[in-house]
């Protein structure tokens, strides 16, 4: 349902054991819960698919709870709808794990630039100019819109050539390899975005070298050896470079503590460089750097929130094409269960019903994330074909070793394939998997094929094996992170206590709450996945 736009901002401390994120609530309601499409995913057994959402009532935000297993709590207290404020610590589930911090500011924050900018002290006298220049930076570093940062940088350029009288003014910014970027140019003269391909290299290399700021206020009366080629060929006048220093460090330091470089030029002969003192200067270089320094974080945080939209999208792609529609069947059920340690897994199953019996295939790809989840769904489209094409299992098995050692990606996977007829008989390969166990009554027994995983060694040989499955009968297959699932003391599951629950005639849904008991609420640190398949009439 549509809710009115908050006259405030609203932001979530995220707390995950040591990890620390902020969230930041840009619509309601805003939905937290284990599901991908989920506004805030949080990818742990005690957290439900649709956990609980916040929603805007005028004057207030609320946390509206879903009826939940694990509940949830506001400031040490299990509620189902109730009014947030500042400063309230939000639990989703009775586990310490994940704590949200609530917090609120004033919406003011997301007013356009311009509007800030319009709003800033007059530009007439040089106290004046300083004072802008002051409080342009506290209003910037204010905005919490990445799209404003171009427009604030070549805001801040422009200030300074007012208090400077230059002509033109760049930013360089340190990118990912360490090397100077343009992140913004203006020309006041001509008021375009100003072309870097004129600047002084030279004098900007200059003032990282020295860490201290470089100065040619009249190149006609400098000596011929400071005049770079640049410099001659443009016929400029006057050059100051200011290096961009993290906050705190040294005025002269290394050139790895520099976020980036202010570059002023001009072709004048006569202009404001050549008065500028070294209050001045220490004044401009102080506030850009606090405002580089927060372009720099804004970008970090752009950049980590557009990464998560993509993993969820990623996610719900991922879902998308590995979701299994298990078919009803006279002799056979089939239930499985898989959880994601993280928004994307690297673990999968698929059940596929044809004339000549009911096929499941239950695979764990190594690694976690990204990387794990595309050779996942890649290997799910090539196992399916193959089962298409009537493949025997050993075929499949050695197919898809060779795709994955031909494409030399540094990753393998452990796979259960298994064919079960009307008749009762079984066919299965484990390729590295944990090994299946079938159960009947109080007797619970492995299932022994073993080869190794796929993608390992290019020649490696696979065989199947076959046996027959009564009535009553049931085969449970899992992937590691049931059985590797550790407590806080680093204790793992294990198979025998797996075996014993079985062995009890526990159901997967009874063997993930036990698992989620035994880590007392520690995050998962790899995919979960059962599959059970029960013979109902086989041989009947």
């Amino acid at each position: 349902m549509p809710m009115e736009q908050p006259r405030y901002k609203a932001v979530l401390l995220l707390s995950e054991g040591a990890r620390r994120r902020e969230v930041t609530i840009t619509h309601c309601p805003f939905t937290i819960g284990r599901e991908a499409n989920q506004d805030l995913l949080l990818s742990y057994p005690f957290v439900s698919r649709n956990h609980a959402q916040i929603v805007w009532e005028d004057p207030h935000f609320l946390l509206v709870a879903a009826a939940t297993r694990g509940g949830t709590f506001v400031n040490g207290v299990k509620v189902q709808r109730c009014v947030l404020a500042d400063g309230d610590l939000v639990q989703i589930g009775a586990s310490d794990a994940v704590q949200l911090h609530f917090r609120t500011a004033d919406i003011e924050s997301d007013l356009p630039l311009r509007t800030l900018l319009n709003q800033a002290p007059g530009d007439d006298g040089r106290e004046l100019s300083l004072g802008k220049l002051s409080w342009f930076v506290q209003a910037a570093r204010r905005l919490n819109a990445l799209d404003g940062v171009n427009e604030i940088l070549t805001a801040l350029i422009e200030i300074t050539l007012s208090l400077t009288g230059a002509e033109r003014g760049y930013v360089f910014l340190r990118n990912g390899t360490g090397t100077l970027a343009l992140a913004a140019g203006w020309d006041a003269q001509h008021g375009i975005r100003a072309d870097e391909s004129t600047v002084s290299t030279t004098a900007i290399q200059r003032s990282l070298d020295s860490g201290l700021e470089y100065i040619i206020t009249d190149t006609l009366s400098a000596g011929a050896g400071t005049l770079s080629n640049s410099m001659v060929a443009q016929s400029l006048r006057a050059i100051l470079c200011i290096p961009l220093r993290k906050p705190g460090v040294e005025r002269k330091t290394r050139e790895v503590d520099i976020l980036g470089v202010l570059y002023l030029d001009s072709r004048k002969e006569r202009n404001k460089l050549t008065s500028i003192d070294s209050d001045l200067l220490n004044l401009i270089a102080s506030e850009a750097a606090m405002l580089v320094e927060h372009t720099i974080l804004a970008r970090a945080e752009e950049e980590g929130r557009r990464y998560i939209e993509e993993l969820k999208i990623a996610s719900e792609i991922q879902q998308g094409l590995m979701r299994v529609r298990i078919p009803k069947l006279s002799f056979a059920s089939v239930e499985a269960h898989s959880l994601p340690c993280k928004g994307i897994g690297g673990d999968f199953y698929d059940v596929v019903s044809m004339d000549d019996g009911l096929y499941i295939v239950v695979a764990d790809i190594s690694g976690k994330g990204l990387s794990a989840a595309i050779l996942g769904s890649t290997l799910q489209g090539l196992i399916y074909a193959q089962l298409l094409a009537r493949q025997p299992l050993s075929q499949i098995a050695q197919f898809t070793n060779q795709f994955i050692c031909q494409k030399n990606i540094g990753k393998y996977a452990t796979l259960v394939i298994l064919r079960l007829t009307s008749r009762g008989e079984i066919e299965y390969i484990n390729c590295g998997h944990v090994q299946p166990v079938i159960h009947l009554q109080n007797e619970v027994h492995q299932l022994q094929n073993s080869n190794l995983p796929v993608g390992l060694i290019p020649s490696a040989s696979y065989t199947s094996e076959l046996r027959h499955i009564q009535p009553g009968e049931r085969i449970l297959i899992v992937t590691d992170g049931v059985t590797e699932a550790e407590t806080g003391q680093g204790e793992p599951y294990g198979d025998e206590r797996l075996r014993d629950l079985i062995r009890s005639g526990a159901t997967l849904s009874m063997i993930l709450e036990d698992v989620n008991h035994f880590i007392g609420g520690n995050q998962l640190e790899d995919d979960c996945t059962l599959l059970e398949i029960r013979c109902v009439n086989c041989g009947d």
